[in-house]
């Protein structure tokens, strides 16, 4: 069993963070100049988050109309501890932890904007009581 308990959860800090980046001053245009639309799809539990970053919109669910140029497969633990700081994403494609499909380059590049946004994820969880997320 994982550290979230449905995948409401997920949608709520994982997809959060990107709702979070997808609005942040300066942070929002770095990614949108990306031209990465990235799908993440989660297991333990289940769940999807599509992020279109040149249109700036994260969507939730199974259902996105949004055609990705990056998929990540991965647990939502995973997920978490990524957001935490506590997960390499290329040390996890090659340990095959996560996997990828797309021009992985692309998103690779982005880790380092990504990185001003881990204390963001441990200050959501913390302000919303989850430290067991936090630990985990």
């Amino acid at each position: 069993m994982g550290v979230f308990t449905d995948e409401s959860e997920v949608y709520t800090y994982l997809g959060g963070i990107f709702e979070l980046a997808t609005k942040k001053d300066g942070l929002s245009d770095k990614l949108a100049t990306s031209g990465v639309v990235l799908r993440i799809h989660y297991t333990d539990p289940d769940a999807t988050i599509t992020v279109d970053m040149p249109n700036k919109e994260v969507e939730t669910g199974g259902g996105s109309t949004k055609e990705p140029n990056v998929e990540l497969f991965m647990t939502a633990d995973t997920g978490n501890r990524f957001w935490l700081g506590k997960v390499n994403l290329s040390v996890a494609m090659a340990r095959g932890t996560v996997r990828a499909k797309g021009p992985v380059p692309k998103l690779l590049k982005l880790i380092p904007t990504a990185k001003e946004l881990f204390p963001e994820y441990e200050k959501m969880l913390t302000e919303a009581g989850r430290d067991d997320l936090v630990n985990a």
